[in-house]
């Protein structure tokens, strides 16, 4: 039988498709949730679970931005047959981005002992939860808000791309809030900085996913339940996508900030009492 029921999978498909891209941590909310159902959080079944359904949020970057990324793909073809194509900044992207995940990649193969370990404990994500809104009000407030899209660089992509190793050491940080403090700091503007955490994490949590299938289908983790949870990871993930460009477009990120102090403070009293464990 599955470690983890259709019903579990529902619920923890919606958790993870409405703060994949929200800066608030989907590793530590699916962590918490987990903890809350009773489903075993180190179970390698469940770490498995976990990486495939961020496919469905993933599926729905690519269909979301379908037009964006095909004129991206379609420049970085066309650079590679004509010399001319490669002054484009859509082909100069697209290598950004693969130059951008490589060291997200390496630390994930060289630290995965570590992170699915000791890392994976919930006290870590409660501090990383904390530790986390403060880089991302600071950064906010440092940030001065006066680059777009298309003036990123080689440098941009490569710091932004670099900081998804806070998410991945430690979990409750935020894959998106870091990439999204990472990019204000570097003075892009809110919808840049989110439009760049959404490009830049497409090839490593496609590549995470892929990576854990196999390990989640042979501990398991049961083909129904990753396929539901899948699908509803999709269909939450982009009415959350959708949600976001908006809102950042006209606030601040100090809804995300408070939201998460307010979580990792009640994840530490959990802990404390005993209702959750590490």
């Amino acid at each position: 039988m599955s470690v983890i029921s259709v019903g579990q999978a529902v619920v923890l498909g919606a958790v993870e498709g409405v703060t994949e891209f929200l800066p608030v941590s989907s590793t530590g909310h699916l962590k918490i949730v987990e903890g809350l159902m009773g489903v075993p959080v180190d179970d390698d079944a469940v770490v498995g679970f976990s990486a495939v359904i961020q496919v469905g949020a993933i599926a729905a970057v690519l269909v979301y931005f379908f037009k964006d990324i095909v004129r991206i793909v379609s420049a970085w073809g066309r650079g590679l047959r004509d010399r001319e194509e490669r002054y484009h900044h859509d082909y100069k992207f697209a290598w950004w981005v693969i130059c951008a995940t490589i060291p997200i990649v390496a630390v994930g193969l060289a630290a995965k002992p570590l992170i699915e370990g000791p890392l994976a404990s919930l006290w870590v994500v409660a501090g990383s939860l904390i530790v986390g809104s403060g880089v991302m009000w600071a950064a906010d407030q440092m940030g001065r808000h006066k680059r777009g899209e298309d003036d990123t660089s080689f440098k941009d992509a490569m710091l932004v791309g670099s900081s998804q190793i806070l998410a991945l050491l430690f979990p409750g940080f935020s894959r998106s809030g870091a990439t999204m403090s990472t990019a204000l700091i570097l003075d892009l503007d809110r919808v840049a900085a989110t439009r760049l955490s959404f490009f830049l994490g497409i090839p490593a949590l496609t590549g995470a996913g892929l990576y854990e299938l196999k390990d989640a289908l042979g501990t398991g983790a049961g083909a129904a339940p990753l396929a539901v949870g899948t699908v509803v990871s999709f269909v939450v993930a982009y009415a959350s996508i959708a949600w976001l460009l908006k809102f950042v477009a006209k606030h601040s990120f100090n809804a995300f900030v408070i939201y998460r102090i307010v979580v990792g403070v009640l994840l530490f009293g959990l802990l404390g009492a005993g209702v959750l464990h590490s």
